[in-house]
């Protein structure tokens, strides 16, 4: 049993490695411009081994977004999700190569047989109900408008912030994150 550990440990550094360094390759050149040998290379393996650790190259990108959101949600620990939330997109102004692989694969996998439909259905129903609990907060302490629904503002707020990031790729003249700061504000009382 311990010597399997070993093994599986390994497997699970190297594909952290390969998770850190697909993060940064792709932010700096963008996801059209990084290539499987390119990451591959990066970490010191064949293209076939690179794709031996997620199976395919949509896996791959998947985890990649996976790895995304979670160093996300380390990286801005405000109580408040709206608030995160805004400071998440701010920050993707930073990384737009992310923001292009995020809006590239999630107008891909709109089709269900896409490998990382599954990935979209669960993150957009996630970060609905989290936003929709972070607006009933926001109302149960006065700072947001009471006869708003939680459900339809966070489908909103998410439909604003994918489309200004979109949007950014085609030189937005404001800022994604203070376009949705002024939508709060318009429903504050």
């Amino acid at each position: 049993m311990a010597a399997s550990r070993g093994p599986y440990a390994k497997g699970v550094a190297k594909r952290e490695e390969i998770l850190r360094a697909a993060l940064e390759v792709i932010a700096e050149h963008g996801y059209r411009k990084t290539s499987t040998r390119e990451l591959a290379a990066a970490v010191g393996l064949s293209e076939a081994g690179l794709l031996h650790y997620f199976g395919s190259k949509e896996k791959l990108f998947e985890a990649v977004l996976r790895a995304r959101d979670e160093a996300d949600i380390e990286r801005f620990e405000q109580s408040d999700l709206i608030e995160k939330y805004g400071a998440v997109i701010r920050h993707n102004g930073d990384v737009p190569g992310l923001v292009q692989l995020y809006s590239t694969f999630s107008a891909e996998a709109g089709d269900p047989q896409h490998p990382a439909h599954e990935y979209f259905v669960e993150r957009y129903a996630g970060l609905r109900s989290a936003l929709a609990g972070a607006v009933e907060a926001r109302q149960a302490d006065g700072t947001l408008h009471p006869t708003a629904d939680p459900q339809t503002v966070a489908t909103l707020l998410i439909a604003l912030s994918d489309g200004l990031q979109i949007q950014s790729q085609y030189a937005l003249d404001a800022e994604p994150a203070d376009l949705l700061n002024h939508l709060i504000t318009l429903l504050t009382p």
